[in-house]
């Protein structure tokens, strides 16, 4: 008769354990916060990107672009003039910003259309979304990370920029110039900084090649942001 008491109390017991499981796991759902969907890519690395937490709301300018150049708004395909005629009808805030997350192969050429489509529609800057090299716990969420760049008509007014140039010279890694002076990539970021020592603006003006693949020119934007310039990306070396 015990034996049988116990049996079913262990069994009560763990038919009661299961439901508050069961309840905790549907509020742990609910309250964790829905990210907006969007379209996956292989993004650039970086080391001096800034969080970007508000790339992840709900009314986010988000323009993706694959390894193949397939331009995408929020989840919708588009062709770079339809993308243009999509943000001049869409309404944007006064303080929102658009953020491009470009797959890490895909060529400089279709950055540069989204960032004409960005300019078509008065948008002086943007974040070029990269890679979380943030160490989190297994489950938690990480806020997107990007480098703010400028484009090539936000030149500040009154400001000599330093010129840093990217060919595609067919060799690996690419033919790097500081206002025409050929050096390493390695040396970019110590280079950029002499110059700002001796009193340059601290303002870049970015010319890369059309044909590199993104990652590559991100690597560039990284060394330069790392210096605390502004870049702005002018009208790419074709």
């Amino acid at each position: 008769m015990n034996c049988l008491l116990s049996v079913c109390l262990i069994a009560l017991l763990s038919v009661a354990i299961g439901h508050v499981v069961e309840q905790s796991a549907n509020a742990s759902q609910e309250s964790a916060p829905a990210l907006q969907q969007g379209v996956s890519v292989k993004m650039a690395g970086a080391s001096n990107a800034r969080p970007m937490p508000e790339a992840d709301d709900a009314d986010a300018w988000v323009i993706t672009i694959t390894a193949n150049g397939q331009l995408y708004f929020g989840i919708d395909p588009l062709t770079p003039a339809a993308l243009r005629e999509r943000m001049i009808r869409t309404p944007r805030k006064r303080t929102q910003r658009l953020y491009i997350k470009a797959d890490a192969r895909a060529s400089f050429a279709s950055l540069q259309r989204a960032l004409d489509a960005a300019s078509a529609v008065e948008i002086n800057s943007t974040v070029l979304l990269v890679g979380q090299h943030s160490s989190t716990k297994p489950g938690a969420m990480v806020a997107p990370e990007g480098l703010e760049v400028f484009l090539g008509s936000a030149l500040p007014s009154g400001r000599v920029a330093t010129v840093v140039q990217l060919f595609n010279a067919g060799q690996q890694p690419p033919l790097l110039k500081v206002n025409d002076d050929e050096i390493s990539q390695s040396s970019l970021e110590s280079t950029l900084r002499q110059h700002f020592e001796k009193g340059d603006d601290k303002v870049i003006l970015l010319r890369a090649d059309t044909r590199l693949p993104f990652w590559q020119v991100a690597q560039v934007i990284d060394a330069c942001r790392a210096t605390g310039a502004a870049v702005v990306v002018a009208t790419p070396v074709v």
